[in-house]
């Protein structure tokens, strides 16, 4: 089922679906080529094997912060992240940026326990509104 629009219709609405989908044809594409022939389905599951849990975290963190409204995404959710207060907004960016490249909420809590300045207990409120583990297979690759 779809979640509703934002209220704010500036912001751009997409779905995790068709994108992804195009995302995987491209891949079979870009296989194809390499290989002179139809791959097939055969790069289609390796994009969703290699690529989709990444792409669904993207896309995810960008609904969150309020940058893209992704229809298949909670619209409770949307925009959450923009209410982080000013002085926390360079730990969330850190945090945010390890979360694209990644990392899970373990790598985070031991990079800020290696990073004495920062205050631990704000790592733990962030990585509570992101919760990344509550997530990671809410979406899955083809759902209607």
């Amino acid at each position: 089922m779809l979640s509703a629009i934002p209220v704010d219709e500036t912001v751009e609405c997409r779905s995790l679906a068709e994108e992804s989908w195009l995302e995987a044809l491209r891949e079979r594409w870009y296989q194809s080529e390499q290989a002179g022939r139809d791959v097939g389905e055969s790069a289609i599951r390796h994009w969703v094997h290699r690529h989709w849990p990444g792409f669904v975290r993207a896309r995810w963190i960008e609904h969150m912060l309020g940058e893209r409204f992704w229809v298949e995404l909670g619209r409770h959710e949307f925009g959450i992240l923009r209410d982080t207060p000013v002085d926390l907004r360079p730990l969330l960016d850190s945090i945010i940026s390890q979360l694209k490249c990644g990392a899970e909420n373990l790598d985070i809590i031991c990079w800020a326990h290696r990073k004495c300045q920062i205050e631990r207990q704000a790592v733990h409120r962030l990585l509570g509104a992101i919760n990344v583990n509550a997530h990671r297979f809410r979406c899955s690759f083809a759902d209607d």
